[in-house]
């Protein structure tokens, strides 16, 4: 599934025009960026918990050349799904 199919089925659900679905969408999705580049944590009960975490700075290879190269520290973003949407996929 992709944003496009996301929002028709938003739409269709929640009895809303595409461009409301998308809206609504797009602000949630914006306010979630917002807060775990923040720093923050998002937990959606039953769904997941959005976080931030810290990748060291390591040493890596060049895969053309095989020569060793240093990759830098970086921020990631973690997932960890909830306990529902676990049991529902399994």
């Amino acid at each position: 599934m992709n944003k496009s199919e996301l929002i028709e089925k938003v739409a269709q659900e929640c009895n809303l025009s595409k461009t409301a679905a998308d809206q609504a969408l797009n602000s949630v999705l914006g306010a979630i960026t917002d807060a775990v580049a923040k720093g923050d944590k998002v937990t959606l009960v039953g769904f997941g918990t959005f976080s931030q975490g810290k990748r060291a700075a390591r040493e890596g290879r060049n895969p053309q050349t095989g020569k060793p190269m240093q990759i830098p520290a970086r921020n990631v973003v973690k997932f960890k799904a909830g306990k529902k949407f676990v049991d529902a996929v399994n």
